[in-house]
């Protein structure tokens, strides 16, 4: 059987030369890259190009060496002149790309097939106050699309925004939690019914876009509002584990990012402020796996407050791949759905051992594979696994990978 693992083949750095890359995306095919920068740069980059180029530089610069992107080869890019924190590509429409801050309560969806920085369209949330008439900022923080026409969007207030294109520019649908503070990251689940959010408390929410529990809705200024059907915080969960509770010292949490893995949809990924990362089985409602690096007190180094990580899954083999919150580099996680993972909370390596070798012959293990600047984004080709890093000083990294057979 063929089987592909990660291992640092070639690195190659690129300057963008806008200051702190805050999220990337492919489109579907793997064609286009999409990147954002805090200091309001939308890019979108031709993946082919983009890797020529990287191979094409390996022989005339150093690993550590830094060469700017021809921007030549840029699809679009446009530099808005306001912090940019999220973008996704419509799923229904790959021409679409939609962006946000949270800075604002807009969401700029732009057409990549016209040369122009205006969007083509701008949705924005409704007004918010408080009980004295006082304005409440909404800043948009992450952006999911469904497949048909809604566009979703978390925000700074406790809040995800439902907006029905077809409909208004407003929203048609607001899913509440029982928080006012910010959501970092919201998932739809594989049949775009199910809505998932995570942010600076530590709790994971779910909401049923079908309307859910239908007596505990209401209606806000002809808004439809929904609150969660279910939620969990990470940290009592992760007290359930008794190996990792022995060891460590468990409190509450940011979640920075939250991701489902492609090849085995129940597993809801999770990374926290503190570089720890985990699997939520959504199926279960229990934590299965947990990635915990050391702290940053014990190497003497220290995390980054104002930059959000934002990890991403390989397509196949459930690897995930995240920004280390304390060294320059990417750590490669194995969190395949079973305890055969050396990160799942009921791994054992005598028992691995004795497995039969047709169960041991994918390889098990997770890497750490060092870098030249700290990554704050990573973006994984949909086909052949190249992983994109983006980082602090808004290079984007290009690694490569070796196939290697393993023998039945």
């Amino acid at each position: 059987m063929n089987s592909s693992g990660l291992a640092s083949d070639s690195t190659r750095q690129f300057a963008i030369n806008k200051q702190g890359i805050s999220a990337l995306e492919f489109d579907n095919k793997g064609i286009y890259l999409l990147s954002v920068t805090k200091s309001g740069c939308l890019t979108v980059h031709d993946f082919e190009s983009l890797y020529c180029q990287a191979n094409d530089s390996f022989s005339y610069f150093g690993e550590d060496e830094r060469k700017s992107e021809d921007e030549s080869k840029h699809v679009l890019h446009n530099s808005l002149g306001r912090q940019l924190d999220a973008v996704r590509w419509n799923l229904a429409n790959q021409d679409e790309v939609a962006c946000t801050s949270m800075k604002t309560n807009e969401v700029h969806i732009f057409d990549i097939g016209y040369i122009s920085s205006e969007p083509v369209e701008v949705l924005k949330t409704r007004r918010a106050v408080t009980v004295h008439g006082s304005d409440i900022h909404k800043g948009l923080t992450d952006i999911a699309f469904t497949s048909d026409s809604r566009l979703i969007a978390s925000d700074t207030n406790g809040g995800v925004n439902v907006w029905d294109r077809r409909m208004s520019a407003l929203p048609c649908l607001e899913l509440t939690s029982n928080s006012r503070s910010t959501l970092n990251s919201i998932k739809l689940s594989m049949e775009n019914q199910m809505v998932f959010g995570a942010g600076r408390h530590g709790i994971v929410y779910m909401w049923d876009l079908r309307g859910g529990r239908a007596a505990s809705a209401f209606q806000f200024h002809k808004q439809i509002c929904h609150p969660p059907v279910s939620s969990w915080k990470l940290s009592s969960m992760l007290e359930r584990i008794g190996s990792l509770k022995a060891q460590s010292d468990i409190v509450s949490k940011e979640v920075h990012s939250i991701d489902f893995d492609p090849s085995c949809p129940y597993q809801l990924a999770f990374h926290l402020d503190d570089g720890w990362s985990g699997i939520l089985d959504i199926y279960n409602f229990q934590v299965t796996h947990v990635h915990c690096p050391p702290p940053a007190w014990l190497n003497g180094s220290s995390t980054d407050l104002l930059s959000l990580r934002k990890p991403s899954w390989l397509a196949t083999h459930s690897i995930y791949v995240v920004g280390s919150s304390t060294d320059n580099g990417i750590h490669l996680l194995d969190f395949y759905p079973d305890p055969s993972s050396p990160c799942h909370v009921d791994y054992s390596p005598i028992e691995d051992v004795e497995r039969p070798s047709r169960m041991n012959s994918r390889n098990k293990q997770n890497r750490f594979l060092p870098l030249s600047e700290g990554v704050t984004a990573c973006a994984a080709h949909p086909l052949n696994g190249t992983i994109i890093a983006g980082t602090q000083l808004s290079s984007l990294l290009v690694v490569s990978q070796r196939k290697y057979s393993v023998e039945d």
